[in-house]
């Protein structure tokens, strides 16, 4: 493969990727942000209504700074949403909200996946920083079997991201399910739903593609040194 499109090119396709994916999601979520609920429900109201209809009535409901910054917590079994919101009445903040519950009931029903993802979380924080390290070592010493172990603890990360894909997009589909079915948002509300679980999901897919390339990239470099 042409060494121009190895050392520049991948680098470059993966940066398009994510910051496509980053205006995709921002762009629709703003969007329907913008868009209010009839019902007037806000995002911490139908989060609670959420956890009490399936049972959770230990799993707190809190806000967090920030934008975008959403998320479940299972150590202290509690949904943080974000300023945007959690005080927020638009068809976007119902939509996350729901998202992170379904998080919430993941944790409760023993999801598969989201147990595997939790069990990788050591791995890929040793991996990391570990991995680089490795290949940094491996260049200082020019061994390129240290080289090839931090590739592989690069690897690690992308099996955490691949995991984490099956884990979203049920979160997604559960939110979906309790929106329709307990009418938080009407059914002529729910395509834009719809739209921001699904521009939220595609953040997942572009961190993965993302990862592949960067591993991809190493492998053809340091492949190429051994030939």
């Amino acid at each position: 493969m042409d060494y121009f499109l190895v050392d520049f090119g991948l680098p470059l396709l993966g940066l398009v990727i994510a910051i496509v994916a980053e205006i995709f999601v921002s762009s629709t979520f703003n969007k329907y942000s913008k868009v209010r609920n009839k019902r007037g429900l806000k995002g911490h109201e139908v989060a609670r209504m959420f956890l009490d209809k399936n049972g959770l009535q230990n799993v707190q409901v809190l806000t967090v700074k920030g934008n975008l910054t959403d998320h479940y917590d299972p150590r202290k079994k509690c949904v943080k949403l974000s300023q945007s919101v959690y005080d927020n009445d638009s068809v976007a903040a119902l939509s996350v909200a729901c998202h992170e519950c379904g998080h919430a009931l993941q944790d409760k029903t023993d999801y598969k996946f989201m147990r595997i993802r939790a069990s990788l979380v050591p791995f890929v924080n040793f991996s990391s920083y570990a991995g680089y390290i490795a290949i940094l070592f491996g260049i200082i010493f020019d061994s390129l079997d240290i080289i090839w172990v931090g590739i592989g603890l690069e690897m690690v990360i992308l099996l955490f991201e691949l995991v984490t894909l099956p884990v979203e997009f049920d979160a997604s589909n559960r939110a979906l399910k309790e929106l329709e079915s307990m009418n938080y948002l009407d059914s002529d509300e729910m395509p834009g739903g719809k739209k921001v679980l699904k521009s939220a999901a595609m953040t997942y897919v572009a961190s993965v593609a993302t990862t592949m390339l960067q591993i991809l990239r190493l492998i053809l470099i340091f492949g190429r040194r051994r030939d």
